[in-house]
């Protein structure tokens, strides 16, 4: 039996729980990818799959709507995969494990892909069916938004007729967003000099940041919660001050637009300062807990001694490493000082992993404002460098910029208020959606973006309102039926 069997809509459901029996993490999206060209061509529709894996699925009218101007509906395929550390599902390989409680859907140990698989959920069903009546609809379904929107960029869609999108990739009911931020990764490499550990001077320890409540570093990066990674650092630099201090491995996050919940570290020091790097872990643990009070409530520095190893990397370039995480900036930059609340710039240190002698660190930085976020790119290239590493800079996208007059978002506002009897609140946001690269590409397309309450997104307690799934497909085909 169906875990979703019996929710309605049926068939949303229906397709949402096809999906997550799919692998589809960001750069895993040939199966889904495949999944959906065959849907496609099973029901006899006009389908197109490119080299990137991007499918375009196009729809035409029903009766009565044929000189109706047609609707462009996008998402995208691919989901931020993460998982809680004792989970040992496979998320390249394995299903989802989805259970219901509370009326929200869940995954067992497991982001729940919500982010945007609900997208392709609710335009499947609409492909899928024979009795709702829309004008021709062209859907557009990307891969790799999560990791820079690769898919976005590389489509072509000069075959498209439509001037009109609806964004699928909106979290929250109620709420249509009219333009966002554009952003870029960073990717910055600080050697490690490699160096035999000394056999009966040294002992390794093993300090764990985590606890923390993570998040969606687009939507959460305003909430003052905690990086597991930055907090690491942190702590690491300032045992790195008290005594000589050998960094053995390190590693937190699982993506770089996700505010990571937790990290560790294997270190090596003399013997004799053992007790004092506990004392000290301890010691920061309170100060952090003091300073994160109820925004991250759950922290913890845990510091122990662990197995032995034959190599770690030397004091001074552990040190230098250190101070170079440190020194990188991170969170909000700058606030908008016309929207009240927005954030304008900002970054997130998502990834540490420590790859061919170098700490590696993955950031995701964001602004709605171009010249800033490129202004940030190079200060982090430029604090590199005099660490004696290098920032890459890759994945770089424009924002979507607010347009004065949308008569779709006319449309929307009109729609939602009758269905409702309130207005809906129209928001810039600081996360990313695709509509500014897209708009690149087809002149005069006019966009917004909407979608079902979803929490917790890009983290293991991710999770979707199972009412406002239904509210929202009812108000996608109102959408879709409006002459």
């Amino acid at each position: 039996m169906r875990v979703l069997e019996g929710l309605e809509p049926q068939n949303v459901f229906y397709f949402f729980e096809e999906i997550t029996r799919i692998p589809h993490g960001s750069g895993n999206v040939k199966q889904i990818s495949d999944y959906l060209k065959k849907f496609a061509t099973d029901r006899g529709l006009e389908c197109i799959q490119d080299e990137l894996y991007n499918v375009i699925i196009i729809k035409e009218a029903t009766e009565g709507y044929e000189d109706a101007e047609p609707y462009i509906l996008q998402g995208h395929m691919d989901m931020v995969a993460v998982k809680t550390p004792e989970c040992d599902i496979d998320m390249t390989k394995d299903p989802l494990q989805l259970y219901v409680e509370d009326e929200r859907i869940h995954a067992k140990g497991t982001s729940l892909g919500g982010d945007d698989g609900i997208a392709i959920a609710y335009v499947l069903a609409l492909l899928d069916a024979d009795d709702i009546s829309h004008p021709r609809v062209e859907v557009i379904l990307t891969v790799d938004e999560e990791t820079g929107m690769e898919g976005a960029k590389g489509i072509d869609l000069s075959m498209l007729r439509g001037k009109r999108l609806i964004n699928l990739d909106q979290e929250e009911e109620g709420v249509v967003i009219t333009s966002c931020a554009g952003g870029a990764r960073v990717d910055v490499g600080i050697p490690l000099n490699r160096e035999k550990a000394q056999q009966g001077s040294v002992q390794f320890m093993e300090i764990n940041v985590k606890g923390l409540l993570g998040g969606h570093s687009g939507i959460e990066i305003d909430k003052g919660r905690g990086n597991a990674n930055c907090l690491l650092g942190r702590v690491l630099k300032g045992l790195s001050e008290q005594c000589d201090l050998h960094l053995a491995s390190m590693k937190g996050g699982l993506a770089d637009n996700a505010i990571p919940r937790e990290a560790e570290a294997i270190i090596a020091v003399d013997i004799s300062q053992k007790e004092a790097v506990i004392a000290g872990a301890r010691e920061y643990e309170n100060i952090i807990r003091q300073e994160l009070g109820d925004k991250d409530p759950d922290l913890t520095v845990e510091c122990r001694e662990t197995a032995w190893r034959d190599e770690c990397y030397d004091v001074s370039s552990t040190v230098q490493a250190l101070n170079c995480l440190c020194r990188l900036p991170n969170g909000i930059i700058a606030m908008s000082q016309e929207l009240e609340g927005l954030v304008q710039t900002s970054l997130n240190l998502g990834v540490v992993t420590i790859e061919q002698d170098k700490l590696m660190l993955s950031y995701a930085v964001r602004s709605s404002v171009d010249e800033e976020k490129e202004q940030l790119c190079v200060q982090m290239q430029e604090i590199a460098k005099n660490a004696g590493a290098a920032a890459e800079v890759r994945n770089s996208y424009t924002g979507w910029a607010y347009r004065a007059d949308s008569p779709l978002r006319d449309i929307v506002a009109e729609v939602y208020e009758k269905m409702y009897g309130k207005k809906p609140v129209l928001e810039a946001i600081h996360a990313g959606v695709e509509c500014g690269i897209l708009a690149a590409k087809i002149e005069g397309l006019d966009c917004v973006s909407i979608g079902p309450d979803m929490s917790n997104v890009h983290t293991a307690q991710e999770s979707i309102d199972v009412a406002s799934v239904q509210r929202m497909w009812k108000y996608l085909l109102a959408l879709l039926a409006y002459k």
